[in-house]
């Protein structure tokens, strides 16, 4: 019989993708996981995009329950934050506030095809690592991405994103809740008026090109992808998973903390972390946030600390060498 190895004419990418969808034909029988908590968004080439639809807050009363925290909407997602308040995080001597770098945040979004998608990102503990990771597991929840957002920090935290897409939304939120049970994750803390952000934060938003929100003490301005981002099947609405933020922590006298990322294609990646070495501003990690996105998305995580208008300038420098616009409303 002829070597099947040298005559196999399929290509790497076919092949690649055979595998892919034999594995999630099979995922649901290999983990026990029930049929309608399995990933849906793996479909046939060529196929039309799936649009997200309009939802309102009611809609996802089940969800609310399920998480056990109150959420809100923000456009096409419905949207629940689970800052790490519990936890005393610094890094390079700066002790880093929640709303910063520490804001787990999952969102899910309904489809056309009566489908719902969940994104997140997962902030826990190195010694929560495992737990929570096997928790996702048992209840069919994805992990696209483990990686770092900040330096040399203590105690050691891993950022986490999380993915499912199914028809029954409730069932995801509860299997969310169950890893989240298994971390320190605190309830949500009672509303509370802001406090003032100590920072030029006109100066800021005329560097940024773009009209910033106030999270807390923290500062943020945010752009979204020009194109049209998929995953899979799925259109992704602006700002879910491919979103550039800029975050600044205020440290008195004008100065600040910034922690980010930018989104980007491949022939940006260069030209963006040139800008941000030639503006002072240190790299943190290069990485993919998905599996199954087109375009294929990289993240560049950054960190700087100094006058916040100066870094500002430096970081816009970053932004405009990728295809991005503010993020819709985000400063109305």
């Amino acid at each position: 019989m002829a070597d099947k190895s040298q005559h196999d004419t399929r290509s790497p990418r076919t092949a690649s993708r055979r595998r892919v969808l034999t594995v999630a034909a099979l995922a649901p029988v290999l983990t026990g996981v029930p049929a309608d908590a399995r990933a849906l968004s793996a479909g046939p080439k060529n196929r039309a995009l799936i649009a997200p639809v309009v939802t309102h807050l009611a809609d996802w009363a089940e969800v609310g329950q399920a998480l056990g925290r109150p959420g809100d909407m923000r456009r096409f997602m419905y949207h629940t934050g689970l800052p790490r308040t519990d936890l005393r995080v610094f890094s390079r001597g700066i002790r880093i506030n929640p709303a910063l770098a520490l804001g787990t945040h999952v969102s899910f979004v309904r489809y056309a095809d009566h489908s719902t998608l969940l994104m997140g990102d997962a902030v826990v503990t190195e010694r929560e690592l495992q737990d929570f990771s096997d928790a996702l597991h048992e209840h069919g929840i994805m992990q696209t991405a483990i990686h770092k957002h900040l330096l040399a920090h203590e105690p050691d935290v891993w950022w986490v994103h999380v993915h499912a897409h199914s028809h029954d939304p409730a069932t995801v939120a509860r299997g969310l809740r169950a890893a989240f049970d298994r971390t320190g994750t605190p309830p949500a803390p009672p509303a509370a008026p802001a406090p003032p952000v100590d920072l030029d934060t006109t100066a800021i938003d005329a560097a940024m090109g773009v009209k910033g929100i106030a999270d807390g003490e923290i500062y943020k301005s945010t752009y979204v992808r020009r194109e049209t981002v998929a995953d899979g099947d799925l259109a992704l609405p602006a700002g879910l998973g491919s979103t550039t933020s800029v975050n600044f922590q205020p440290l008195g006298g004008g100065r600040a903390a910034l922690s980010g990322d930018l989104v980007l294609i491949a022939d940006e990646v260069q030209s963006a972390l040139v800008a941000l070495r030639r503006g002072g501003v240190e790299l943190v990690e290069l990485h993919n946030h998905h599996l199954t996105d087109k375009p294929r998305l990289f993240f560049v995580h950054y960190w700087a600390v100094g006058d916040a208008v100066r870094l500002a300038k430096a970081i816009r420098r970053a932004v405009d060498a990728t295809n991005v616009v503010p993020m819709p409303g985000a400063g109305g």
